[in-house]
């Protein structure tokens, strides 16, 4: 019995009767039919539609196995990467064994890129890809839940209530071990949904969930994050194209106390997500976390410190935080005491004015916390 069969990712054995079905799937035709051609849908949707699916045949038809499946994504990737990103760098990749897996533990700002962007490097640089955390909220549509899963996605069931989200939580810690332990990396996010206020920070509840895999085995938080090989991932965007909607979002929060999503909330994000312009990239894989004992908030800072340490901050970064302490400088220090000259940026000066300007008046306080506060995080990081 396979005991993980209803969130573990697809294996090969899998993967040509789910492809299978995605083509036959109308729901799916439709949606890929909107997505790519939305004039040519609403005057002959038929025959567009009828044109997609045939596509999907001959793109689809003949994959047998995950990592076909997935060496077609990378192809996506490296597209969207082309068209929506300026440069891609990275650091400490070239540290990592390939003999061995890694759980990846990254901050969280976009859905779908976070680890898209993780699992290319891997991929190109013979690490093989990651298997991903994913949340069942993002999952509402079949035809996205067998899409994930044949991109190495695993469920995580947020949805979860009461006793059932207890066994629920146990079982995806169970499965992220036994994950590992076959030799697959892993990669979640180091807290439940994104950072949007810029402030990256790891959740000890994280922390908590990977030791109830081990409980019953009698091992204690310390030796069971040590078995892990937590590498901490920091991934700092120039721009980030959800920007604006996050800024609509906080103010919604803060003028009307909620927010309410609609169920096309996530997949519009998703695809600014993927498509929208994002500037410079860049990616820092730090070190092997040793845990000195079973405290979750111990073990959560030493995960903080690589990924604000190694985070990279952006000339978007600096001139949003430049406003922000000409509104009120006790907020932090001067750019003068972090030894930041922005005369040396002033040709990413326009980019930045005109995105700032493009927003309504009402959401710029916003848009500037969610790009001034990684100097902030950083500059505590680093004091203390």
């Amino acid at each position: 019995m396979d005991i993980f069969e209803e969130i573990r990712p697809y294996r090969d054995k899998e993967v040509a009767d789910v492809i299978g079905m995605l083509i036959v799937d109308k729901e799916f035709i439709r949606a890929i039919t909107k997505y790519q051609y939305p004039r040519l849908m609403y005057v002959m949707p038929g025959f567009t539609k009828y044109l997609v699916k045939k596509g999907l045949k001959q793109r689809l038809g003949d994959l047998k196995t995950v990592y076909e499946f997935q060496d077609m994504v990378a192809g996506y990737v490296n597209k969207v990467l082309k068209k929506s990103a300026n440069s891609l760098t990275h650091e400490g990749l070239n540290s990592l064994s390939n003999k061995e897996p890694y759980l990846f533990i990254s901050n969280h700002r976009d859905i779908a890129m976070d680890p898209a962007l993780i699992s290319y490097l891997l991929h190109f640089d013979n690490h093989g890809t990651t298997e991903i955390a994913i949340g069942d909220n993002l999952l509402k549509k079949e035809f996205v839940s067998k899409l994930m899963r044949l991109n190495k996605s695993f469920i995580v069931k947020r949805s979860a209530k009461g006793r059932e989200k207890l066994l629920a939580t146990k079982l995806l810690s169970e499965y992220i071990h036994h994950s590992i332990d076959s030799g697959n990396n892993v990669w979640i996010a180091q807290r439940e949904g994104r950072a949007k206020n810029g402030l990256d920070k790891t959740d000890p509840t994280i922390i908590k969930m990977f030791h109830m895999g081990k409980r019953d085995e009698n091992i204690s938080l310390q030796k069971a994050i040590n078995g892990m090989n937590i590498i901490p991932v920091s991934i700092s965007y120039e721009y980030n194209p959800c920007d604006e909607l996050i800024a609509r979002e906080l103010y919604e929060i803060e003028t009307n106390g909620s927010f309410e999503k609609d169920e096309k909330s996530d997949v519009i994000s998703i695809g600014k997500g993927v498509e929208g312009y994002k500037g410079n990239i860049h990616l820092h894989f730090g070190t092997k976390i040793v845990a000195n004992d079973d405290d979750p908030v111990n073990i959560a800072e030493q995960i903080d410190q690589q990924i604000i340490g190694s985070y990279k901050l952006h000339p978007s970064n600096y001139f949003a935080y430049e406003i922000l302490i000409k509104e009120d400088s006790s907020v932090g220090p001067s750019l003068d005491e972090l030894k930041i000259d922005l005369t040396q940026m002033d040709a990413k000066r326009e980019e930045f004015n005109e995105r700032y300007n493009s927003f309504a008046p009402e959401l710029r306080p916003y848009f500037i916390q969610m790009y001034a506060n990684p100097v902030l995080n950083k500059w505590k990081v680093q004091k203390n």
